[in-house]
């Protein structure tokens, strides 16, 4: 059964403190977990108040549906930053086979 995983780096520039960064950071797994059916979570520590790094998951038996869903993820996380004050400076898609474009 394939497996994928989605990064996102993002950039919290207003985040003044380490619950400046959590409240962006929480609200954003809330609303894409809500969303998809996906599991996610911070990946880094917190020492840096404005950077993260997320891990969004998924798993599902048609690889065309898998790397669609990634895709619709990762747009809608980044729809969802403008509105949470940060940035998605990065993304990249992983996967054990071969996702179809």
């Amino acid at each position: 059964m394939p497996i994928a995983s989605l990064t996102l780096e993002l950039a919290i520039e207003h985040a003044q403190s380490l619950k400046d960064r959590r409240q962006v950071v929480r609200s954003l797994k809330d609303k894409l977990r809500h969303s998809f059916n996906i599991s996610i979570a911070e990946l880094d520590d917190a020492l840096l108040w404005n950077r993260a790094t997320l891990g969004v998951v998924a798993i599902s038996s048609s690889t065309s549906y898998l790397s669609g869903q990634l895709r619709e993820v990762e747009a809608a996380a980044r729809r969802l930053a403008v509105g949470l004050g940060c940035e998605i400076i990065d993304s990249y898609i992983e996967s054990d086979i071969s996702l179809s474009d």
